[in-house]
């Protein structure tokens, strides 16, 4: 008859080290203390020679500043391309995001969080847009088109 034998691990709950000694055993680095770099700070006066070797003087201590002036207030730019404002204008219109007045899409990008307008694509319809900044090839493709680039302040 075949007896049920309990797993080792359900058998050593309980017991603070599972059979192996004391609890800093068995973590898998053995008994150096870590791994890589580690216990190499400012007392383990014996590697520093070692750590001056790889990697210079520049291995202990403080480096550098941190400024405490005013932080940079630039704001990452999101761009948007022709192609895909001839892809989305019709849900922007339907959405009341965007409006169709006489043949033009009028479109207020800055409002929809773009910042720029790249000219990847074509102008297909003749748009109205208003955004902050805009490439020449953008600009050129929307006036061939009949529309205009109103610079958003």
């Amino acid at each position: 008859m075949v007896v049920h034998k309990r797993k080792k691990s359900i058998k050593f709950r309980g017991s603070k080290s599972h059979g192996w000694g004391s609890k800093k055993k068995h973590r898998g680095s053995g008994n150096r203390g870590g791994k890589g770099l580690a216990g190499t700070g400012k007392r383990a006066a014996q590697k520093k020679p070692t750590l001056w070797n790889l990697y210079g003087s520049g291995y202990l201590g403080k480096h550098g500043f941190t400024p405490h002036g005013k932080p940079n207030k630039e704001k990452a730019i999101n761009t948007i391309n022709l192609i895909n404002i001839d892809e989305y204008k019709d849900g922007w219109v339907k959405k009341g995001v965007a409006e169709l007045k006489e043949g033009a899409y009028i479109i207020d990008l800055k409002k929809l969080g773009y910042t720029k307008l790249l000219a990847e694509g074509k102008a297909t319809k003749k748009y109205k847009l208003i955004i902050e900044k805009f490439s020449k090839g953008a600009e050129k493709k929307i006036k061939s088109a009949g529309g205009e680039i109103v610079k958003a302040i």
